[in-house]
C-alpha cells in the first residue's frame, strides 16, 4: 500500500526532456511527473511526441538533454535494464506476442521458470502462476491456449496480464482498449482501480477520451513535441482535452447525408458463412448511408466482412451488389467487382510496412500503372502523389517507407490504395483504431464523402462513441446473426447493448 508520504512526492519525474533527430525536434523541454497510485493520462495527436517520450522512459531512446528521476535518484542516461529495474512495464498498442507459444510461455518470456538438474522449462508452474493473472483481467482463455488461437482482443488482455506479472510500479498502457469491447473495457477499468489501490501508477495513453474521463486522475497533453498543459481530476472533460491537443474546438462527429438514403447497394439474404454456419444473415446497405455494424467481440462482425470480401467462405444464400448477383470466391473477385476491405489490423493485413508508400497504394491495381507488362515507376509515383494530396497524407515523399508514418497516415495509405481504384462498396473494420482525434475526424469526413458520392459504406466498430456518432443506421450482430437494426432516432448506448447481449431482438435490418 502507498503511504501518505509516498503520495506527496512523485514516484517518477521526467525533467526538461528534449530529443532531436536530424532535421526534426521530436521533444522540446518536456517535464512531467507521476505519483504513486495515480492514473496519469497522456494525450496528444499522432506525432505529438508521446511515443518518443515513452521510449525515453523505457530506455529505448536516449534524450538529447534532460534527466529522469526515480525515487529521488537522478539518471543522466536511462537504459532498458534501468527502466525494468525501476519497475516500469509497458502494454504496447502493437502487441508483442508470439503465435507459436502458449499464453503462459508468452507471459513469462525472458523470465522462464525452470526446474530440475537440467534446468528444463517448468510449464506446469508457469501455467499455475499465469492463471490468477488471467482471471484478474477477465480473460476466459487458459494458460495453455496457443496464442495463435486468440483474437486480437484476447491478445491485448494477455499483454495486460503480462505487465501485471512483472509486479511493476509504473504500468504504461498504450491504447489498451483499442480492440476491447465495452464489457472488456469495464474489466480493464476495474483492474486499473485495483492497481491504484495497490499504489501502482498507470500512464494511460488513449485516443478514446471518454475512457480518460472515467479513469484518469490527471491529464498531461503534448502538442508538436511540447507540453501543452495539464488538467486536474475536476477539470477533465472532452472539450478541454481536445483544445489542449489541437489548439481548437472540434465540431460534432456526425455529418448528415447530403441526400436521403436510396436503393440497396448491397443485399444479403439467408447468407450462411463458414465462420458461423449456424447463423443466417440478412441486411441491406443503401446508397448514401453509412451503415454501422456493432456487436461484442466474437459476434462475427469481422468474419462477415471477410466472407463478403472473399477471404471467408459463404456456404449458401444470396448476395446482390448494385442490383446484380455477387459472390466473391477470393479477394481478387471482390476487388474486380469494386468491393474493398479496410482491415482491422492495418499493419498485419492492410499494408506491407517495409515497402514504400507509393508501392502500397498501387499494389492492388498494378495493371493500371504498367506499360507493356512492366510497372511504370512514373505512373506509380503519380498515382501515389494524387492520393497523398487528396487524403492529406503527411509526408513529403511517397517513396518513404510506410512503417515510418503515424497510425493515422498509415490508415490513409490503406484508403489511398482503394480510392485510387473504382469502389462500389468499402468495408471499414475498426477504421480509427489507434488514430488520434483529428485524424479520426478526417476519416469520418472521407466516409461521409464516399457515401454521398454513391459508394456503399459499411463500418464495423467496437468504439460506441464512434458507431453512434458516425453511422446513419446501425445493425447489431450477436453470435453471427443480425439481431436488430436501429434508425438514428433510436441510437443510444443502452439500445445497442441490449441488442448485443440478447436482452431484446429487433429485426428488419
Amino acid at each position: 500500500m502507498t503511504t501518505k508520504a509516498d503520495q506527496k512526492r512523485p514516484l517518477l519525474v521526467l525533467e526538461s526532456i528534449s530529443k532531436a533527430y536530424p532535421g526534426v525536434v521530436a521533444l522540446s523541454n518536456v517535464s512531467m511527473s507521476v505519483m504513486a497510485g495515480e492514473v496519469l493520462a497522456l494525450i496528444g495527436e499522432n506525432g505529438a511526441g508521446k511515443s518518443t517520450l515513452m521510449k525515453i522512459l523505457g530506455g529505448i531512446v536516449q534524450p538529447s538533454s534532460g534527466h529522469i528521476i526515480v525515487d529521488d535518484v537522478r539518471c543522466d542516461q536511462f537504459l532498458v535494464t534501468e527502466s525494468q529495474s525501476a519497475g516500469i512495464a509497458f502494454v504496447h498498442q502493437e502487441l508483442n506476442v508470439f503465435d507459436n507459444l502458449d499464453v503462459a510461455a508468452n507471459m513469462f518470456l525472458g523470465r522462464e521458470i525452470r526446474s530440475g538438474f537440467l534446468g528444463l522449462l517448468d510449464d506446469k508452474t508457469m501455467r499455475a502462476a499465469a492463471e490468477p493473472l488471467l482471471r484478474r483481467v477477465g480473460a476466459t482463455f487458459k494458460p495453455d491456449t496457443p496464442v495463435a488461437d486468440l483474437s486480437l482482443a484476447e491478445r491485448q488482455l494477455l499483454e495486460i496480464a503480462k505487465a501485471l506479472s512483472i509486479k511493476a510500479r509504473v504500468i504504461i498502457m498504450d491504447e489498451p482498449t483499442s480492440s476491447l469491447t465495452l464489457s472488456e473495457t469495464k474489466t480493464l477499468m476495474n483492474v486499473i482501480a485495483d492497481l491504484k489501490a495497490e499504489g501502482i501508477a498507470v500512464i494511460y495513453i488513449s485516443h478514446r477520451l471518454s475512457e480518460i474521463e472515467e479513469c484518469a486522475d490527471r491529464v498531461f497533453a503534448l502538442r508538436d513535441g511540447k507540453a501543452a498543459g495539464e488538467l486536474s481530476k475536476f477539470e477533465i472533460n472532452h472539450d478541454a482535452m481536445i483544445r489542449m491537443m489541437i489548439g481548437r474546438d472540434l465540431n460534432s462527429l456526425y455529418a448528415p447525408p447530403a441526400n436521403p438514403a436510396g436503393e440497396a447497394i448491397l443485399s444479403l439474404r439467408a447468407v450462411r458463412t463458414s465462420a458461423k454456419p449456424w447463423a443466417l444473415v440478412e441486411f441491406d446497405i443503401h446508397y448514401g448511408e453509412i451503415l454501422g455494424v456493432a456487436g461484442l467481440v466474437g459476434a462475427g462482425r469481422t468474419e462477415l466482412a471477410e466472407a463478403i470480401f472473399g477471404i471467408g467462405t459463404i456456404l449458401e444464400g444470396e448476395i446482390m451488389l448494385a442490383g446484380k448477383p455477387f459472390r466473391a470466391a477470393s479477394p481478387r473477385d471482390a476487388i474486380e467487382a469494386g468491393v474493398y476491405l479496410v482491415p482491422e489490423d492495418r499493419k498485419r493485413t492492410g499494408l506491407i510496412l517495409e515497402s514504400a508508400i507509393c508501392e502500397n497504394i498501387c499494389l492492388a491495381d498494378l495493371g493500371a500503372v504498367s506499360r507493356n507488362g512492366f510497372v511504370s515507376q512514373y505512373l506509380v509515383n503519380a498515382r501515389a502523389e494524387d492520393q497523398r494530396t487528396k487524403l492529406g497524407i503527411r509526408t513529403t515523399n511517397v517513396m518513404r517507407n510506410t512503417a515510418e508514418l503515424s497510425g493515422g497516415n498509415q490508415q490513409k495509405v490503406v484508403l489511398g490504395k482503394w480510392l485510387s481504384m473504382r469502389p462500389i462498396l468499402i468495408i471499414f473494420d475498426e477504421p480509427t483504431r489507434g488514430i488520434d482525434v483529428s485524424s479520426k475526424v478526417e476519416i469520418y469526413r472521407l466516409m461521409r464523402a464516399l457515401a454521398d458520392a454513391g459508394v456503399g459504406v459499411m463500418m464495423i466498430s467496437s468504439d460506441m462513441e464512434e458507431v453512434i456518432g458516425v453511422s446513419d443506421r446501425i445493425v447489431v450482430l450477436r453470435e453471427g446473426e443480425i439481431v436488430g437494426s436501429l434508425s438514428r432516432s433510436e441510437f443510444s448506448e443502452h439500445n445497442v447493448l441490449k441488442l448485443a447481449v440478447g436482452q431484446i431482438r429487433k429485426t428488419n435490418a
